[in-house]
């Protein structure tokens, strides 16, 4: 598997990352250069109040997401991906080359036009940056590419204000600000350049330029799959909470905290850092493969930390009188904390969204979707300007208290997607299994197939292997379970979300369980059976026979013998007695997950199968 180092060195990944970082760079440079320069330039120059002109500025901005993502996103499903960036990249030249001119000849209604259209060209890159992703990565890789994004468009964001202060700042800055952004337009194409060609989702799409249809068209393509939608509505709140925080920095920074200019990019990088930091660290917590149970731990550390900024932030500003200062103060460093640890906390919910957004769209669509997802970003960025102006001016709160606010919001909409689609709320179960009680191994899963049905055959001797073999599968397991069990209270609520296969020992049941793991194989999936019936009393495997061979007679598929080590004496075992009413000897106690070589169906037989599991566990148990 490739390390995150490794990608950056591959040309199927390096150049298409510096060719995004160059663009979120230079859009932050031409945009903020524009906003310093227009705070101080006075109405007289501009021909309308600074106010006003900001304002429009951010609409202007936003606005071609709304009219043109579901466009861009059809027509980066029609044509191939690189020549596609290529093509965008030199309309960013363009546009910057007229920008400079505007810059040169102090023509700040241009730059405003210039602003709009280089919206247009974000909104047209924004499909395409996502949706090659999966063309161009293995799926092993994805996590590693979408971090490695995130980090590179925060940092880029930061660095792109960060140099656009400083230009504004300079003599000359209208025409340093006129050949720098040029110049990174040109680096942007020439990195372009050097993407490897990616085919076309789908070149046979017919495309006309008609907005109103084609946004019904783009959200009714992100609804078709209800784990893509949240997965987009997820991220967009993501952005409508980072919108909320970045929007109140420099009043934060200046009423509550006392601080200057210099302390409002402070800030920001502690945000920005703290986003990056939080998007690798996403990808090590993963273990390199999409898991959607660490999305529940950045939203449970956004909430908290969320909280604590209110309480962290000091009833009186800070007197510093300069910017060391101003860091050195103890009574701030609580407020620096929270700010990063909001970063990181939001880099780890937004990077397993993003990978399951792309990884579960259909690839003749992926650029629709990421379309949409683009337009619910920019609707759920213009609601939090509106929920700011509503509870800060309307009805009075204060920052803190707006923080506060955004945190509580932050709770009710995770419980809400964990209602709204079970599988975050059991694989966060699985994720924190896996990690706490248990240091989980595995070997040989190589031997699951990677597509196809397959039959898995595991021995069974704690209540918590099914989710010790969800969580090491590289692939979603249906689990055959006893009737009893499938309908124990709160239990069913997960066992629903992962489509356990319920069989009661009746001759009636058995069959319909065997029609259903037959219908489950045909279709691809793979199923999970326990022969021996039963939670196991002693360790040792006690063969079920009835009914298993059966099944293995009426599904030609792979079957592979499983083993699990290491739970039998565990806190869910009944070794010492009975299982969850002891205290646990251990904690993070090592166990592995081994895949047998697969058996052939007409070699599989129950008998064999037993000698398969025991020939794996070495101690029997």
């Amino acid at each position: 598997m490739t390390s995150q180092t490794g990608l950056l060195k591959q040309r199927r990944f390096l150049p298409y990352f510096i060719t995004q970082a160059l663009g979120a760079f230079n859009d932050n440079v031409y945009k903020n250069v524009l906003l310093i320069l227009v705070a101080f330039a006075g109405p007289g120059v501009i021909g309308i109040s600074t106010d006003l002109f900001i304002n429009l500025a951010a609409g202007l901005f936003i606005l071609p997401f709304f009219l043109f993502s579901a466009f861009a996103g059809e027509l980066a499903d029609k044509f191939e991906k690189s020549g596609f960036i290529r093509g965008v990249k030199l309309l960013e030249i363009g546009i910057m080359s007229l920008a400079a001119i505007a810059f040169i000849y102090e023509s700040y209604m241009a730059l405003l036009v210039l602003l709009f259209l280089m919206g247009t060209q974000s909104a047209f890159f924004g499909p395409v940056k996502y949706a090659l992703l999966p063309q161009t990565l293995k799926p092993q890789e994805l996590v590693s590419g979408n971090a490695l994004v995130e980090t590179g468009t925060f940092l880029a964001i930061l660095l792109g204000t960060m140099v656009a202060g400083v230009i504004a700042n300079m003599d000359g800055a209208r025409d340093i600000a006129a050949i720098s952004v040029v110049v990174f337009a040109l680096l942007g194409y020439l990195s372009a350049r050097s993407i490897p060609e990616v085919a076309a989702g789908d070149p046979s799409l017919k495309v006309s330029f008609s907005p109103i249809r084609q946004m019904k068209t783009t959200l009714a393509i992100a609804r078709k799959d209800r784990v893509v939608l949240q997965s987009i509505l997820g991220i967009s709140w993501f952005w409508f909470l980072g919108a909320s925080y970045l929007t109140q920095f420099p009043n934060f920074a200046k009423l509550h905290l006392g601080g200057n200019e210099a302390t409002v990019s402070f800030l920001l990088t502690l945000f920005s850092v703290g986003i990056a930091v939080g998007s690798l660290l996403c990808d090590k917590l993963s273990g390199h493969r999409i898991e959607p149970g660490i999305v529940p731990i950045g939203a449970m550390g956004l909430t908290i930390f969320g909280i604590h900024l209110m309480v962290s932030t000091p009833a009186a500003p800070s007197t510093a009188a300069s910017f060391v200062e101003f860091i050195a103060d103890p009574s701030l460093w609580w407020v620096f904390v929270d700010l990063l640890l909001i970063g990181i906390f939001g880099g780890i919910f937004i990077v397993p969204l993003y990978s399951m957004m792309q990884a579960r769209s259909e690839d003749s669509e992926r650029s629709q979707v990421i379309a949409a997802n683009n337009i619910y970003n920019a609707l759920f960025m213009v609601t939090s300007a509106i929920l700011a102006m509503v509870l800060l001016g309307v009805v009075g709160l204060s920052i803190p208290d707006f923080f506060l606010v955004l945190a509580l919001l932050n709770l009710v909409v995770t419980l809400y997607v964990g209602k709204q689609v079970p599988l975050f709320a059991l694989r966060f179960v699985i994720w924190f299994l896996s990690h706490s009680f248990y240091r989980v191994t595995h070997k040989n899963l190589q031997n699951i197939p990677k597509e196809g049905g397959a039959l898995l055959v595991c021995n069974h001797v704690s209540y918590v292997d099914a989710l010790i073999l969800a969580g090491a599968c590289p692939r979603p397991i249906r689990f055959v379970m006893d009737e009893d069990y499938y309908h124990l209270p709160v239990l069913n609520y997960f066992f629903r979300a992962s489509r356990v296969i319920p069989i009661k020992l009746t001759s009636g049941s058995i069959r319909c369980a065997l029609k259903e793991v037959k219908n489950q194989l045909s279709d691809g999936e793979v199923v999970c059976i326990f022969p021996e019936g039963q939670l196991t009393s002693d360790g040792d495997m006690q063969p079920f026979k009835r009914g298993i061979d059966l099944i293995l007679k009426q599904s030609p598929v792979p079957v592979i013998p499983m083993a699990l080590k290491g739970l039998w004496g565990s806190y869910f075992s009944r070794e010492g007695g009975r299982a969850l009413l002891k205290l646990p000897k251990r904690f993070w106690s090592k166990v592995e997950v081994e895949a047998g070589s697969p058996v052939q169906p007409e070699d599989a037989r129950c008998d064999r199968l037993f000698d398969d599991v025991k020939a794996l566990r070495s101690d029997y148990r």
